[in-house]
């Protein structure tokens, strides 16, 4: 039986709305004398979006910035009213949407829990019930009975999805609420989540553009693009349609932006970097290699004084600056000075191990004998893996992560059980 059911659903805005009296007064008195006024355009957050979702099942809902995920999760938990079609939820919603919209400033933290809690549904004899669970959840005993405007604003957060997710529902709707708190506090979080929908069989939409989140989270995704349903299907392969879809994105983007400056760069004035190119194993320059190729990057560096025994480290990074490998040239490259001038330093890479994606290089030099950092940039270069044989959209678990492997399997039949000592 499906819990969610939604049918030829629209939300329409009309753009520019907003209009003080005066104007207000003025379209008025012309539409009632027959004038023709000029009407703003409407907006389709959502375009005729149809589906619906049976009990237990955890159903993720990805895409762009205002492509309509969240437009959607507010027509599915009744805070906003369709134009159009129709969105029929059969159970008890929780939806964390945004959590601590209703918190009070001038009440104290165990007032906002009741506040809070009531906004959300629940009965004073189920928070009676539940607030010493969700105060030991938010880590907040020490600072329950202070008012919350002197709360930090992770505090106010921790607090109210200590709340929400404490709702007997059946159906929890849940838009960007696990990156709260700290790194320690997010574990708990997405524990809390995985609890929810493993243990309670509860039906769970959730936002993110964390995919790999969603990846691990969810049993069936759906993409939004533009206020369409564009994806409905096994989380892996929608995700990986819109890495793709990303990844072209940011190509675009670079060749776009090639000479753009953006990125971290750290420079003590005695080196800066003039020019940084990627040669491809035919010897010529691109930002665009083959996974398992070889390749060169060339830096060229202008020093203003004399560098000892300085040591060169290069990186790459994801888009989203997950570091994925450093290599430092200490063991391998030995030099005693480099005096002032135009240097340039090869970095030779015999197989590019990188599964399909946008990537950068990272730079640093450091000095041998001081050891302290004379250099570093990150996004110094922008450039993407492609192959033949992998897509990032094929539905394989060989293009999970980010590596590919350099090994081989081997299997061996034995010809005899050992014995049981």
């Amino acid at each position: 039986m499906a819990v969610i059911e939604v049918k030829h659903l629209t939300k329409e805005y009309r753009l520019g709305t907003m209009q003080g009296l005066k104007q207000k007064l003025l379209h008025t008195a012309a539409r009632l004398t027959g004038k023709k006024t000029e009407e703003r355009p409407l907006f389709k957050a959502l375009d005729d979006v149809s589906f619906s979702i049976e009990q237990g099942e955890v159903v993720g809902i990805i895409g762009h910035n205002g492509a309509g995920k969240s437009t959607l999760l507010k027509m599915l938990a009744r805070s906003s009213t369709p134009t159009h079609g129709t969105a029929t939820v059969n159970g008890r919603i929780a939806p964390l949407i945004e959590v601590g919209a209703g918190f009070v400033p001038d009440f104290t933290g165990r007032e906002n829990v009741y506040l809070n809690g009531a906004i959300l549904g629940m009965s004073r004899r189920e928070i009676d019930k539940k607030f010493d669970e969700i105060v030991d959840f938010a880590e907040m005993e020490e600072f329950i009975d202070t008012p919350v405007k002197r709360y930090s604003s992770g505090m106010q957060v921790k607090l109210a999805f200590a709340v929400a997710t404490s709702i007997e529902a059946e159906i929890l709707i849940v838009d960007e609420v696990l990156a709260v708190g700290d790194l320690a506090f997010q574990r708990k979080c997405f524990d809390r989540m995985e609890d929810l929908i493993n243990s309670e069989n509860k039906t769970v939409l959730v936002v993110s553009h964390n995919l790999r989140q969603i990846e691990r989270l969810c049993k069936r995704v759906l993409l939004i693009d533009h206020g369409k349903i564009v994806a409905d299907g096994e989380p892996k392969a929608v995700c990986n349609r819109m890495f793709e879809e990303m990844d072209s994105k940011i190509a675009s983007q670079i060749k776009q932006n090639s000479k753009s400056k953006s990125g971290r760069a750290i420079s003590d004035g005695s080196i800066e970097l003039v020019d940084i190119s990627l040669i491809d194993s035919n010897g010529k320059t691109t930002n665009t290699l083959t996974m398992g190729s070889s390749a060169t990057l060339k830096i060229r560096y202008l020093v203003h004084q004399s560098l000892m025994e300085p040591i060169f480290g290069i990186g790459i990074h994801t888009s989203d600056f997950i570091y994925l490998t450093t290599e430092q040239s200490y063991g391998h490259l030995k030099v005693d000075v480099i005096e002032p001038g135009i240097h340039e330093l090869k970095f030779i890479i015999r197989a590019i191990p990188l599964l399909p994606g946008v990537y950068s290089f990272r730079l640093g030099i450091a000095g041998g004998k001081s050891g302290g950092a004379l250099f570093y940039k990150d996004n110094a270069l922008h450039f993407q893996i492609t192959a033949n044989s992998i897509s990032r959209a094929w539905n394989a678990t060989s293009d999970e992560g980010f590596f590919a492997l350099d090994a081989e399997w081997v299997i061996s039949h034995q010809a005899s059980m050992p014995v049981e000592q």
